[in-house]
């Protein structure tokens, strides 16, 4: 199974790790609506809705660039309605945007928790429900419908919480909306999954973040290559699931790892949070 004619609708994809995943699906033909806010170049923050749209059409696919704040109910929808005139539906949504902030409670401001919960966890469930009309109806035309959450497995252990709960709690609305919408939608045919790195990886907005050494990360491509299976996987088979990357993809039978190295050689990579 390829992603060869697909429709992906994919939140903030224009740079990163949702970027990542659209060249990916790119490579097979694949159609990316690219839902992000960035329209415009930041010198802090390189890649726009543009420059992803450039880079998916040289890879192969066909691209649409919708400037998208996942927070506003009626950009949304109306990102959704363009996506449909241009590409006739939505088989596959990927929900990537997020926000992130690791602070304490007296150092997180509560515009900072707003914007954490708007877009992780309200973000995640509105373009799933704005999507699912499609999502249907594609599990009726027998095209492989999936949801996409990047966001962690669940884990009620203290230490992953008391750091900075409000971005644990925003993640893990992610999660939840897996865990939720993957019994909700398995009736449809709609696989709902999420999908988390074992390691740091390496993006712009880790850069952003005091003292992280970016190389001892990974690649953004490790990701790309386990969501590109669990999207070509059997929807009604593969579902519910909340998948690590390097063991995914180990189970496919991927041996070699070092070519997702930032650095080449790297042993002691930094560890991503949440994985047990």
């Amino acid at each position: 199974m390829t992603l060869q004619g697909k429709t992906l609708f994919i939140t903030g994809a224009s740079r990163g790790i949702g970027l990542a995943i659209a060249l990916r699906a790119a490579r097979d033909g694949a159609n990316i609506v690219i839902a992000a806010k960035t329209a415009e170049t930041n010198p802090k923050l390189p890649g726009t809705i543009h420059s992803a749209a450039a880079e998916i059409e040289a890879a192969g696919g066909r691209a649409l660039a919708l400037q998208t704040d996942i927070r506003d109910e009626a950009n949304v929808l109306a990102s959704v309605e363009q996506a449909v005139a241009r590409f006739g539906g939505i088989d596959i949504l990927v929900n990537n945007a997020s926000a992130i902030s690791l602070t304490p409670t007296d150092a997180t401001p509560m515009k900072r928790f707003d914007l954490m919960f708007g877009v992780n966890v309200r973000g995640t469930y509105l373009c799933t429900q704005a999507c699912l009309p499609q999502l249907i109806k594609s599990a009726q035309a027998g095209r492989n419908p999936h949801v996409l959450n990047m966001s962690p497995p669940l884990s009620m252990r203290e230490h992953w919480f008391s750091p900075h709960v409000a971005y644990t709690m925003a993640k893990y609305g992610m999660s939840e909306c897996t865990l939720g919408h993957a019994g909700e939608f398995r009736k449809f045919g709609i696989a709902v999954n999420s999908l988390w790195p074992r390691t740091a990886v390496a993006t712009a907005a880790l850069q952003m973040i005091p003292g992280v050494d970016l190389a001892k990360c990974r690649t953004p491509e490790i990701l790309a290559d386990a969501a590109y299976l669990i999207l070509t996987s059997d929807s009604k088979a593969t579902t519910g699931n909340f998948f690590i990357d390097d063991a995914l993809l180990a189970q496919h039978g991927v041996t070699d790892f070092e070519k997702y190295s930032v650095t080449p050689g790297t042993k002691d990579f930094i560890p991503d949070f949440f994985v047990d």
